[in-house]
């Protein structure tokens, strides 16, 4: 099993992001990171896709897309696409049926930003998802690091503040939002988590100050999407795509916060008299399951279970669990820091356990 970290969500100049999509695709190497998604507003730029070499160093970069309706306003209920290959913005106003069409054509959905936040001191609507009675996208964004910017911001001091010192937001996914993923897992939907950046690299000016607020190698290192996949890459980018869509699409992947520590090296697997199983995948069994938790560092670590915290470790970095109860299992982890602030780290796709 190899581990693979990208980010799925970034802005260029091709809509309203301020870097090229070279420059993104630099910012992600520099980053650290193995593969990019762009996903600019209701286009496709199909031919910036494949490998991105700097040097000997490189990074596969993925064109997606953001669809939403600009007819309407606000502008809520953002679409994520992968894997459509093909611009569908003439469904962007029929959510439901947009959603059907990147099935059809063999592609991802994600709502974007689900769980929004409004900046009225800067004339930033709520961009929320709102039409919740759709069916049949792959999942949603749990973890968006410019919404938790946004949720932050209540005076346009809070906006310098945070812009200046962007390590200081800690605020991980909105509470209410994995409540809804825990009723919709409990449900037995199949919803898979992801968690990005939403970069921008957004220049400010105050008086004489120029700069740019949440550059996009700054926000690479924070929120991220980490995949497992069977294979290594091979370095073809369009088996590296199918591989790594796969992936995603199966929920064999975490959201790792990986600015304060990096996530990588996360696992989370079940083991029955069946076989194993890690995150995405089902485990049939008879007599019970044992759930195995491995964390890089020492954290706090929950196994949730219908919404509620099965189990719970306040400081480990290997944990084990056995259930008899049938039902989607997921982990979160939380860095302990001096003075008992635990702060969001890991949020686990589930691994769905079933009677034989």
């Amino acid at each position: 099993m190899r581990e693979y970290v990208g980010n799925l969500h970034m802005h260029t100049t091709t809509s309203d992001g301020h870097g090229t999509h070279d420059e993104v695709a630099d910012a992600g190497i520099r980053a650290g990171l193995d593969f990019i998604v762009v996903t600019d507003h209701n286009t496709l730029p199909a031919e910036f896709e494949g490998y991105h070499y700097r040097g000997y160093r490189r990074i596969l970069r993925l064109i997606g897309q953001e669809v939403h309706d600009v007819e309407r306003l606000p502008e809520r209920s953002h679409l994520l696409i992968y894997g459509a290959h093909e611009n569908l913005v003439k469904y962007a106003d029929r959510p439901q049926v947009l959603i059907h069409e990147v099935r059809k054509r063999g592609g991802l959905s994600f709502l974007a930003h689900p769980h929004d936040c409004g900046v009225p001191q800067f004339n930033q609507p709520e961009l929320s998802w709102d039409n919740w009675e759709v069916e049949n996208y792959t999942g949603i964004e749990i973890w968006n690091f410019m919404t938790s910017y946004k949720c932050l911001v209540r005076s346009r001091a809070h906006a310098v503040f945070y812009g200046l010192f962007p390590s200081r937001i800690r605020r991980g996914p909105d509470p209410k939002l994995l409540e809804r993923w825990d009723r919709m897992l409990s449900s037995g939907r199949r919803i898979v988590a992801i968690g990005n950046a939403d970069a921008h690299a957004l220049p400010v000016h105050l008086g004489p100050l120029r700069r740019t607020i949440f550059p996009y190698a700054w926000l690479f290192k924070a929120v991220n999407t980490h995949v497992l996949v069977d294979e290594p890459l091979s370095g073809e980018a369009p088996d590296d795509r199918e591989r790594i869509l796969e992936a995603i699409g199966r929920g064999r992947c975490f959201v790792g916060y990986d600015l304060p520590i990096n996530t990588r090296g996360f696992m989370f697997s079940a083991h029955s008299e069946n076989g194993k199983a890690i995150m995405g995948d089902r485990l049939q069994y008879r007599l019970g399951v044992t759930l195995q938790v491995t964390t890089p560092l020492t954290a706090r670590i929950r196994i949730i279970h219908a919404g509620r915290v099965a189990r719970e470790w306040p400081a480990t970095q290997h944990a084990v669990h056995s259930i008899v109860e049938p039902g989607a299992y997921r982990v979160e982890a939380a860095l302990l820091r001096t003075g008992g602030e635990a702060v969001p780290w890991i949020f686990s796709n589930p691994i769905y356990v079933e009677h034989a």
